[in-house]
């Protein structure tokens, strides 16, 4: 039996990459209230977002003190955690989301060194 080799098409390769270009993506960041790591967290998923994600994100701020149900059904067990719902695969970050390079690697934009 003759074994199948895969083909390269270089306009479906383009196609790929374009369409991963404009994956939308689907944040959620949990916080708790209005902490020092909190705000710095949310500000800087913000300007993540803004200069990597312009027109093709959605980012819900979670305060698990207001809304204890959501934390426990994505298994929060840390705040601030930062989760990305879309595009697949699922990932979570926890910390102030100082680390611009690993965010940037976990969201999938930029290649891991």
């Amino acid at each position: 039996m003759k074994k199948a080799t895969p083909r390269t098409n270089i306009k479906e390769f383009d196609k790929a990459v374009k369409e991963s270009q404009k994956a939308q993506y689907i944040l959620r960041l949990y916080v708790a209230g209005t902490t020092a790591r909190s705000v710095q967290a949310v500000m800087n998923v913000k300007r993540i977002c803004e200069e990597h994600l312009k027109g093709r994100y959605d980012l819900e701020v979670i305060d698990i003190y207001q809304q204890p149900v959501l934390a426990r059904g994505e298994q929060i067990i840390a705040v601030p955690t930062l989760i990305k719902k879309l595009p697949e695969p699922l990932k979570k970050f926890i910390g102030d989301m100082s680390d611009n390079e690993r965010i940037l690697v976990g969201l999938d934009l930029i290649p891991k060194r």
